[in-house]
């Protein structure tokens, strides 16, 4: 085992002092001792408590000062009030690290926040690391270790993977879930309010140690979001990393006025964050188990090619059904395993995909048709699904399952014991063979499309966001002019201009603050034209009559402006105008939508989705986090619902996708670039045959402190 120095006191330390450990069963001052003990705790333990002297058979000493040895870790199981200076003392006692158990901090409020603040200044000082506080505690089941210095009373079987909560009362379920489904943890750790050792700490201690292949997670918030995103891209190109995130909040989205803003809510970045990582998210902590099961497989497949072997029809069809939904492939069996398979099996069986042996299934058929399956290079993943019947046990189907998965160990098998009592009595069985096993078909299927796009994942090169070339100097005084003026929005001719200074191609357009601009401004785009109202007051200009289109002469040009300004008196009568915007119409093309949005966690977020009225009715958009590269300009497009409209439908030619990604790419740079941009909103971006050009573009900017 190799740990981080840093943390090595706390995820393997050599002796380990209980401060509050207690007498008394039932408290967690006693179990925590117990724990250590009962489990067999391969250093020495020291509890300290002022009134006893043993406890659990073991010599107590009055204070950390008194422990004869040096201390690596003190666990801290004191009321709040005592927390301090209980750290003091463990500071000046050269204690290395500290794991906090006792709540009262900052979830508390004001003056729990105050008393954190107070006890990370103490860790600081004596430079020692801390865990928790408000926390459950760590194990460490490495046999060379065996620590549990929590208050769980269960200690789950030692294996390769590694867990870390946010929740120390979800990490005594955890704890329970690893010993229930037989998945090993080599560590666990609750971090409770997190103000020192952090998730991404971690991480990064979990990345050099090769005992540990898969990471498994709760987490409520992340504190660097940035940090994390570094730091897992780098670790899902060899571990996998799985995530239970709580809180899909839509909060804040109510405050934002642009497309973008307005879409930003906090669980997309999150989820955009994830994604960029290489990250695979579960929705509960019993789909991650079911991945986590799935990455104990003996092999990896070779692509998303699944054949479903079951004895009953529905629940073939559900594995079927499954399988596609959640993005995988039924394997089309060649005839030469048909043919050798038809003959074993009677005339009412379904020799396809799925192979339906029907009820009278035996032992054998199951060994002889998984064999056949596994065979066919056509099928790189086999889900065997076993209903019992009447006269068959589950016991003899596992061990036909186990027999025939060996004679093709470069295969993954992810078997499905249906009933009440097949899981349990095959589950041994198929864990030494390497077979994660599962009670449904939906669940077999969601680990195995988790661990096809892990290995996607891997096998896909590293993001290189590489800067593009801008004139950064044109943007700058662009936006610095409008904070000179304090304003918190450009004008639309200013922000197209900031998209011309980024590169990105946008409609001539001339601006118009009264009507004897107008012929001027027609003589030099050329007709037809296209006039938008400039008002700070308006967000959308079509809900106000705003916007006038296909205007062919000056003649119809005057009686458009006068037309747009009594729209807007009547209809946003306190709405000031400044002016409008006299563009070239530019015909044809699909309407998309490529936004900036700022988190003030995440930072800035880009966002692609299809534009114009469809951005509102669908939301169907995607985000990700600035910068982003080619690669994953192009997944943008290519991941929404909506991506077929882009291709070309019913006759009409794709879009130039190289244009598009381009623009969605200089757009996400922009925002990288200057952090002031709040909101921007490029609606519509017109993605042609040829190229791409922006004819709408709004900016807000963060209001001056």
């Amino acid at each position: 085992m190799k740990v981080a120095a840093g943390l090595a006191p706390l995820l393997a330390p050599n002796t380990i002092a209980v401060v509050g450990a207690s007498r008394r069963k039932g408290t967690i001052g006693h179990q925590i001792l117990e724990n250590l003990i009962s489990y067999g705790f391969a250093g020495a333990v020291f509890p300290v408590n002022p009134h006893a002297r043993s406890i659990c058979a073991v010599r107590a000493y009055p204070s950390i000062a008194d422990v004869p040895d040096p201390v690596d870790m003190a666990v801290i199981v004191v009321p709040k009030e005592q927390v301090l200076d209980i750290a003091e003392q463990c500071g000046r006692a050269h204690v290395k690290g500290l794991v906090v158990i006792s709540a009262g901090f900052r979830e508390i409020g004001d003056e729990g926040a105050a008393r954190e603040t107070k006890l990370m200044e103490i860790v600081r000082t004596h430079g020692m690391r801390m865990i928790g506080p408000n926390c459950m505690g760590v194990v460490n089941a490495d046999p060379a270790v065996s620590m549990n210095a929590t208050f769980a009373t269960a200690m789950p079987p030692f294996g390769h993977s590694a867990f870390v909560s946010q929740s120390g009362a979800l990490g005594l379920s955890v704890l329970d879930y690893a010993q229930e489904y037989g998945i090993g943890i080599s560590q666990f750790v609750s971090v409770g309010n997190k103000p020192d050792v952090s998730v991404n700490d971690l991480l990064v201690a979990w990345e050099i140690d090769p005992t540990i292949k898969v990471i498994l997670m709760y987490v409520e918030n992340f504190g660097n979001p940035r940090r994390f995103l570094e730091i897992a891209s780098r670790i899902t190109k060899v571990k996998p990393i799985i995530v239970v995130k709580s809180g899909r909040s839509h909060a804040g989205a109510l405050a934002a006025s642009s497309h973008t803003g307005a879409l930003a809510v906090d669980d997309v970045a999150v989820d955009a964050m994830l994604t960029q990582a290489g990250v695979l998210r579960a929705s509960s902590v019993e789909e991650l188990f079911e991945m986590a099961i799935g990455f104990g497989a003996r092999a990896m497949p070779r692509s998303r090619r699944t054949a479903v072997l079951t004895n009953a029809g529905g629940p073939g069809i559900l594995a079927a059904d499954a399988l596609v939904m959640y993005g995988l492939q039924l394997a089309e069996i060649e005839a030469t395993t048909i043919a050798s398979l038809r003959p074993l099996f009677p005339a009412e069986a379904s020799i396809r995909n799925p192979l339906d042996m029907i009820a009278s299934a035996t032992p054998a058929g199951y060994k002889a048709a998984l064999t056949a399956l596994l065979a066919d290079p056509g099928v790189d993943a086999v889900m065997p699904i076993f209903v019992p019947p009447f006269g068959v046990r589950q016991e003899d189907v596992a061990e036909a399952i186990a027999s025939a998965a060996a004679t093709q160990p470069t295969k993954p098998v992810f078997a499905v014991l249906m009933g009440r009592e097949g899981l349990p009595l095959g589950r041994a069985e198929f864990r030494k063979a390497g077979i994660p096993a599962y009670i449904f078909p939906e669940s077999a299927a969601r680990a195995l499309s988790a661990i096809n796009r892990q290995v996607e994942w891997a096998a896909r090169p590293a993001a290189n966001p590489t800067p593009l070339d801008a004139d950064r100097d044109a943007a700058t005084a662009i936006l610095d002019g409008a904070m000179r003026d304090g304003r918190e929005s450009l004008t639309e001719s200013e922000s197209l201009a900031l998209l011309r200074a980024y590169g990105i191609p946008v409609a001539e357009s001339r601006y118009a603050t009264r009507p004897e601009d107008l012929a001027a401004a027609g003589q030099a785009l050329g007709y037809p034209l296209v006039m938008k109202l400039v008002s700070p007051d308006v967000s959308h200009k079509t809900d106000v009559g705003g916007v006038r289109l296909g205007i062919t002469s000056e003649v119809q040009l005057h009686e458009e402006y006068h037309e747009l300004i009594r729209n807007v008196r009547e209809r946003a009568p306190g709405a000031k105008v400044n002016g409008v915007l006299i563009q070239q119409m530019v015909n044809g093309g699909r309407e998309t939508i490529v936004g900036i949005s700022r988190d003030p966690s995440f930072g800035s977020l880009v966002m692609f989705g299809l534009g114009g009225i469809f951005v509102e009715a669908l939301q169907d958009v995607i985000f990700r986090m600035t910068p982003i590269d080619d690669a994953q300009a192009v997944e943008m497009i290519k991941g929404i619902q909506g991506a077929r409209v882009l291709g070309g439908m019913r006759g009409a030619p794709p879009v130039d996708h190289s244009a598009l990604a381009a623009a969605v790419r200089r757009i996400a740079q922009l925002g990288a670039d200057f952090p002031q941009i709040l909101e921007l909103d490029v609606n519509p971006l017109l993605a042609m045959e040829h190229g791409a050009i922006a004819v709408d573009a709004r900016v807000l900017l963060r209001a001056r402190n």
